[in-house]
């Protein structure tokens, strides 16, 4: 019998998560595992059935005894003397056996939503009955889920598990584990051994010597709260009730994970209050998906400096964002090193010059609540004046599920509002995310204490959030002040030689999404040069090694260049990404360019495309128009040709640091 464990991190102290029911394995987990690995040795294990370990066909092999002792097994192949004990759900019994039989293996218990016969159960099951149809709980049987795996899973996680709402990404990743093993599987490991009765989980709590820390959802439609108080009673453990269902570590994850951590460190997670100094603190959180968010920040930082001489501002930052802020000189706090790449998360889901913008983001929930967690640490420890997030959505989010964990004043920038569905499948999904955002704003308007719009009112998208739900430029209005556009710092154009051809500059932004089309644009300059003399500098940003480009005469391949704005300035002609950074500073300095949205890209496509066609900007190119051909006629086309764009009102910064201004006082 093969059992498939994982270890992260290298702390003095050993957290083991033990394997929950096998309908899902150890990435269940994946909430908790980022943040317990920076402080702890953290095990994990996919339990018989699932995942990567075996899926035994005698159901005497997944007797509760079996589980605890595959447990023990990791503990002994990971050489770990001792470990706090994690467990959910089914979890509950083997953590349960384990701690009895072998006290001096574990040094602390955790039960998350125990199912354990100390309680009548949330509704009958009738496992054995064979029926024409089944509803409700009728479905936690064998004969449907021979028949409809999927279906039971969709069910099962849809409504029983997760009975809060706005819970789509939690759902969806439990099915997805479930599909992982099949309905004959788990109607083996049904029939292994149970802890029978009430009476032997009382005779085993007995032995317990241990501390015991018991979560339960006063909402769980699986495993009933009574049997948490029951347990912890038993144990003499104590009992913390969360609103919720049956996976809260899924379903609100920063709460479980400071509950944990505080049981099993001992050591409180209090927010520091802010202390009195002389010149006022930021602690700044900058989103890494497009670098523009860095060069606007550093922009209202400069300006904020003006009001607030002595300013102090600490980024928690990411790459490639570093490197702006690095280069302008500015602090980035030594624990940004310990941040989860959002950038290259993003990157994993793109296509050819594809992305799904609004999807990747979804997928990007581990990062975030890593991330936050970090986030909180610091903030926590660093007593900051003010916290400021552009695009900080994890930030964000998570101040409005645990609004208790804010203590400073707390800014949040955007340029844009409004998931957008790209195709029929989002559109339930872009609704729901929308109803949740509104929901937390208007549930908690003290919250934000400035929310700031980098735009103005006629920059929103006129529609509407979602079937139902207001429009976007009716609401938004009532939640955010306007700063107007935030352009760089005013810097010189890049300087050019007397008499120097054309200059064309394409640039695609700080991610290695944009890659392919930095190949075609250097294809279609290659056409281009047969009867146009002109120059491509071709910049491939920070995560794009310019080797990856086959070269062409007449074109100069570069990396990251600093203040890509100067150079844009100076330029004949700009081929861009569809990026809104990049395409306003163009229409800012009134540069004839081509913009080439990332397809399924509900930002480039929805909200940028929006605003650039309000200053009069030329429309996007589909990506599947840009042969060598096409492209080259473009450019050809466009070089040097006069523009007409409504002009972007300066003081942006200016603007959007007045009104944080007052909140250091």
């Amino acid at each position: 019998m093969r059992v498939h464990w994982e270890r992260f991190g290298d702390g003095p102290r050993t957290v083991l998560f033990v394997p929950t029911w096998s309908v899902v394995h150890s990435r269940s987990w994946k909430l908790q595992v980022p943040f317990f690995a920076r402080h702890y040795r953290v095990l994990t294990f996919d339990g018989r059935g699932n995942g990567l370990s075996d899926r035994p066909a005698e159901p005497s092999a997944y007797a509760e005894a079996e589980f605890a002792g595959d447990a023990l097994a990791v503990l002994d192949a990971t050489e770990t003397d001792r470990a706090a004990v994690v467990s959910n759900s089914l979890g509950s019994q083997r953590s349960l056996l384990l701690a009895a039989a072998h006290p001096e293996r574990v040094e602390a218990l955790v039960f998350i939503g125990p199912s354990l016969p100390l309680a009548d159960p949330v509704q009958a099951r009738t496992f054995e009955d064979v029926r024409e149809g089944y509803d409700g709980w009728e479905k936690y049987n064998a004969e449907y889920w021979r028949r409809n795996w999927p279906g039971f899973l969709q069910w099962f996680f849809g409504e029983a598990c997760f009975t809060e709402p706005h819970s789509t990404k939690q759902i969806e990743d439990c099915v997805r584990w479930g599909l992982d093993t099949t309905g004959e599987t788990l109607v083996t490991a049904q029939y292994g051994a149970r802890i029978p009765d009430r009476e032997a989980v009382l005779e085993l709590c007995a032995k317990i010597r241990c501390p015991v820390l018991v979560i339960h959802g006063d909402e769980d439609a699986v495993s009933p709260q009574e049997r948490g108080q029951r347990l912890a009673e038993a144990t003499n453990g104590t009992f913390v009730p969360l609103p919720g269902g049956h996976l809260p570590h899924a379903r609100h994850p920063v709460g479980v994970n400071l509950q944990l951590d505080e049981f099993i460190s001992g050591e409180p997670h209090t927010p520091v209050r802010i202390a009195k100094r002389r010149a006022p603190r930021i602690l700044a959180v900058t989103s890494p998906i497009g670098l523009g968010h860095a060069q606007r920040d550093l922009a209202i930082v400069r300006e904020l400096r003006k009001l607030r001489p002595g300013l102090e501002v600490d980024w928690l930052a990411q790459h490639p964002v570093t490197a702006v802020l690095e280069a302008a000189g500015e602090r980035v706090h030594p624990a940004s090193e310990h941040l989860a790449n959002e950038a290259a998360s993003f990157e994993s889901h793109a296509g050819e010059h594809e992305l799904h913008a609004f999807q990747a983001w979804r997928e990007l929930d581990e990062v975030f609540v890593a991330n936050f967690m970090l986030f909180d640490e610091v903030a926590r420890e660093g007593a900051y004046d003010l916290w400021y997030g552009d695009e900080a959505w994890e930030v964000d989010y998570f101040l409005h599920e645990n609004p208790e964990r804010k203590v400073a004043p707390y800014v949040f920038v955007t340029d844009f509002v409004g998931w957008l569905p790209v195709d029929e499948h989002d559109e339930h999904l872009t609704r729901d995310y929308n109803a949740e955002n509104i929901g937390h704003v208007e549930g908690n308007p003290e919250l934000r204490d400035r929310a700031i719009f980098v735009g103005d009112p006629a920059d929103l998208v006129p529609r509407r959030f979602g079937e139902g739900l207001p429009a976007i430029d009716e609401w938004v209005p009532r939640h955010f002040d306007f700063s107007g556009y935030v352009l760089p710092s005013p810097a010189e154009p890049a300087p050019r030689a007397d008499g120097a051809p054309p200059l064309i500059v394409a640039a695609v932004g700080g991610s290695a999404t944009g890659i392919y089309l930095l190949r075609r644009i250097a294809a279609a300059f290659a056409e281009l040069r047969k009867d146009v003399d002109a120059e491509l500098l071709l910049v491939c940003g920070p995560r794009i090694d310019p080797r990856q480009i086959e070269p062409v005469p007449g074109m100069d391949i570069v990396g990251y260049v600093h203040d890509l704005h100067r150079t844009f300035a100076a330029c004949d002609l700009a081929v861009v990404q569809g990026g809104l950074t990049t395409t306003m500073e163009l229409v800012a300095t009134r540069r004839p360019f081509v913009s080439v949205p990332l397809r399924r890209h509900f930002e480039q496509n929805g909200h940028v495309a929006h605003r650039l066609r309000r200053y009069g900007a030329p429309e996007p190119t589909p990506y599947d128009n840009t042969s060598p051909a096409q492209l080259a006629a473009l450019m050809r086309a466009r070089l040097g040709s006069p523009v007409d764009y409504r002009p972007v009102e300066r003081g942006g910064a200016a603007r959007a640091a007045a009104l944080i201004e007052p909140l250091l006082r």
